[in-house]
């Protein structure tokens, strides 16, 4: 059985047909279906081979919750179909040897997301159904709750490949495991396991396979049922206000200095390299 008809059966078996309604039915990197009983959005990203953050699904994603917020929505899942990765971050190809104008409008559409994610008014929690590198790990800080399948990958190793990482995915993972393993992380660009990512809140519970993992989220927003969703939308925004102001403030700037590294001639040498090795490890 296909991953992808293993995640519809997956939903079906647990939420009745007539519990649920289709949401934009014409994405093509995401399935999102809400529960119309609890008013629950399953976002699973289905962009193969491993969910990589093309300008597309970066698109699609944004809109999804742009729609979400309209709905009314009480909670979201983001997850993957794939049983192996959840994210593997950004699009390589959008950094190596590209236009300035190009990659600049490529991770201003990616800041945006991250906000729009972060900033969001419902609850949020990340499924996580295996690796999740780089941007994989941003979209799982932005969200509220991280449940990730054991045996799992995380963390962003900008820093292997001379990418200084931009202020707010700073400011991200700090808020997120403190300031202290922030440091140790992201200089030394660190990949932590389940079990390490659990340790220092990187992750905040760890699953058995998929289907534990969609549970394990579900049972987080369960806890949201009986509290008053303005009260906790505002004080969500409340806790969070610091970086999107940040965000909103220093943004344009930092994008600036994020763009100009990308493109010395060092970065995009290790780019290169990195890439070349990524291609020989998939042919092995």
């Amino acid at each position: 059985m296909s991953t992808y008809k293993y995640a519809t059966l997956f939903l079906a078996r647990n939420i009745s047909v007539n519990q649920t309604r289709t949401f934009f039915s014409n994405l093509k990197c995401l399935d999102v279906t809400i529960n119309r009983e609890n008013g629950v959005a399953y976002v699973l990203m289905k962009h193969p081979p491993v969910n990589t953050l093309n300008m597309q699904l970066i698109s699609e994603l944004s809109l999804t919750l742009s729609n979400l917020e309209k709905s009314k929505c009480q909670g979201m899942i983001l997850s993957s179909i794939f049983d192996k990765v959840f994210c593997s971050g950004l699009d390589l190809n959008e950094l190596l040897k590209p236009k300035p104008e190009r990659v600049k409008g490529y991770f201003s559409t990616f800041q945006e997301l991250v906000i729009q994610l972060y900033g969001s008014s419902f609850p949020t929690v990340a499924a996580m159904t295996g690796h999740s590198p780089a941007g994989g790990c941003v979209l799982g800080m932005c969200c509220e709750y991280r449940v990730m399948k054991k045996n799992s990958q995380i963390g962003i190793p900008g820093s292997r490949m001379g990418i200084a990482l931009p202020r707010y995915i700073v400011n991200l993972m700090s808020s997120t495991i403190g300031l202290r393993n922030a440091e140790l992380m992201l200089t030394k660009g660190k990949i932590l396991n389940t079990d390490e990512a659990l340790k220092v809140g990187l992750i905040d519970e760890i699953a058995n396979d998929r289907t534990d993992a969609i549970r394990k989220a579900e049972d987080f927003l369960k806890e949201y049922e009986m509290i008053a969703p303005l009260a906790r939308g505002i004080t969500k925004r409340i806790i969070r206000r610091s970086i999107i102001e940040d965000v909103k403030m220093n943004g344009a700037a930092d994008l600036e200095n994020f763009v100009s590294v990308i493109m010395l001639p060092e970065v995009q040498e290790k780019l290169d390299m990195y890439m070349y090795n990524l291609k020989n490890r998939k042919r092995d």
